[in-house]
């Protein structure tokens, strides 16, 4: 075994009779992939009472589990000369309009091709590196199939003061989305909490304990009777993963378009991901002490969408 590498052992008991391995880790270690548990089994890093053993083992109770998870590999990310669609910028913060289908920051499957490649090219040396060299300047992000506004902090000093500000929830995130049924009152909160989910390790949902606060306020600015949609804005107090995807699709109203929390509505519609954009950013500028707002345009499919609904 490499000497860097990290050894986990596990008993399994009797909750877990009957499990594949495969499944059983995944529960266990929700930090791995099934992709990569998979990759650590073919390669002989996972074994059972001193055996190897194929993904598709069910595991007894007393089973014991010794797995070894090689040192990571940290890729080379590099600067790539992508447009950026900038709403502002100084020699603090940068405001960027992501597209859809773009990745905030590298990561497994994603080294090139990200908002991190795209500023790395555009700001040179200049951003913070509190994050690593995975994340430089990103102090928050957007799901890849979201689009709208993402700030990157050029500086240690602005990343740490903007970081407090999403810590606190001072942060002025306003969203536009439209989902499924006509909401029929004007405006509601959702304050429920969000965690991973029980069933789907890779989904979030509103648990009724061990998740984190959140909380979400809703507008109707437009309803859709005879398409049975409506266009709403969304103010987050909090900021937790897949937020408005999680809380609307609680209360009966799914994004339209997704794939991971309305995988049962249909649309007639042909879109990558969920339709849903970060159109307001407000914050308290790092230096100035001036409260900043930028705005992101709707971009054309949403705007198609909405001049096509009826």
């Amino acid at each position: 075994m490499d000497e860097n590498s990290e050894k986990l052992e596990f008993i399994v008991t009797d909750e877990y009779e009957g499990l594949r391995i495969d499944k059983l880790i995944s529960e266990l270690v929700d930090s791995l992939s099934r992709s990569f548990i998979k990759k650590l089994i073919d390669d002989d890093k996972v074994i059972c009472n001193g055996k190897k053993v194929k993904a598709s083992y069910q595991v007894s109770e007393g089973d014991r589990i010794e797995l070894e998870i090689p040192p990571l590999q940290i890729p080379e990310i590099v600067p790539e000369d992508i447009p950026l669609d900038i709403l502002y910028e100084d020699n603090d913060v940068l405001i960027v309009n992501k597209p859809k289908d773009m990745v905030v920051h590298p990561a497994a499957g994603h080294y090139t091709g990200t908002i991190v490649n795209a500023v790395m090219y555009h700001c040179r040396d200049n951003l913070s590196g509190i994050n690593g060299v995975m994340r430089p300047g990103i102090v928050h992000r957007i799901d890849k199939d979201t689009t709208g506004s993402v700030i990157i902090c050029k500086n240690d000093n602005a990343h740490i003061k903007i970081a407090d500000q999403l810590k606190e929830h001072s942060i002025n995130r306003v969203y536009h989305a439209i989902c499924y049924g006509v909401i029929d009152h004007d405006e509601g909160d959702v304050d429920a909490p969000i965690g991973r989910s029980q069933t789907d390790r890779k989904k979030m949902a509103v648990v009724k304990s061990g998740g984190k606060e959140a909380f979400t306020h809703y507008k109707v600015l437009k309803r859709f009777p005879e398409d049975k949609m409506t266009y709403i804005e969304c103010r987050l107090k909090t900021g937790r993963t897949h937020q408005i995807r999680v809380h609307m699709a609680h209360i009966g109203h799914p994004l339209l378009g997704d794939e991971v929390y309305a995988p049962s509505r249909k649309s007639k519609f042909k879109l990558n991901g969920q339709c849903l954009h970060a159109k307001t950013l407000g914050f308290i500028h790092p230096t100035t002490g001036e409260y900043v707002e930028v705005d992101a345009p709707l971009p054309e499919y949403f705007s198609h969408l909405l001049e096509i609904l009826k």
